[in-house]
């Protein structure tokens, strides 16, 4: 438990001193947000369509087609579209922060760092984290915009549910509120993602053995940890914009 502190005090730290690079931040939201989209939209395309045939299988038979979609939208956007955006993202990128890290560490590298006066958290896992947590939001908001577009082409030119009113309907009980939650989600999960990554990895041991563990470790963690937290954002956010 110290270490974790730690390594939260020597982010805050690195992050308000300003020895970091904007390069290595950026670089990062390229490995990081660019090179996953394909995982997150084919993730968010699938699961539109299948929360869509589902819920219309059911609202069929009381007559409650032009239903569908709203269900759909709002799903993707506070729960689904997050969710299944981070639990991707866990498995993609927390990973290999972990192997790299890890590798590092073993292979005496982070040490190196250090006889360079250079900081492992300035260099290695504050831009990261600083990246992760930018690029969350921006994969979640096009997991949400896919499913919902995956969801509409199978319910109106598929199903054959009517356009006009199904469009209306999904508008209407649609809110703000479900978007803005969909996104803080995202800000939440990839801070909580890239941090659980680096820790595993800069906390490995045992050589290439202690690396294969810390990997898999980081993806179970940052899944539960994800599960866990989107039940508290949604409580929190909900009782927030309920005052509001």
């Amino acid at each position: 438990m110290s270490q974790i502190w730690e390594l939260i005090v020597g982010v805050c730290y690195s992050l308000f001193r300003g020895d970091w690079k904007m390069s290595d931040i950026v670089n990062q939201i390229y490995l990081i947000g660019v090179r996953s989209q394909l995982v997150v939209i084919v993730t968010g395309a699938f699961t539109g369509l299948v929360l869509v045939a589902q819920t219309y299988f059911q609202f069929h038979k009381f007559g409650m087609d032009t239903m569908t979609l709203a269900v759909n939208s709002v799903a993707m956007c506070s729960e689904l579209g997050p969710v299944l955006a981070a639990l991707m993202v866990s498995g993609r990128v927390g990973a290999a922060m972990a192997a790299e890290l890890g590798t590092m560490k073993v292979s005496e590298q982070i040490d190196a760092l250090r006889t360079l006066n250079t900081h492992p958290v300035d260099y290695l896992v504050l831009p990261r984290i600083v990246a992760t947590t930018i690029a969350m939001p921006v994969l979640v908001c096009e997991a949400i915009a896919v499913g919902i577009l995956a969801g509409y082409f199978l319910g109106v030119y598929i199903l054959g549910i009517d356009p006009v009113y199904s469009w209306a309907n999904m508008v209407n009980i649609t809110s703000v509120d479900n978007v803005i939650t969909g996104v803080i989600k995202g800000i939440f999960f990839g801070c909580l993602i890239s941090f659980i990554g680096c820790y595993k990895g800069l906390s490995c041991k045992n050589g290439a053995q202690g690396v294969g563990e810390a990997t898999t470790d980081t993806v179970v963690s940052a899944s539960i940890a994800v599960l866990m937290l989107n039940f508290f954002l949604t409580l929190i956010l909900s009782k927030i914009f309920a005052v509001l």
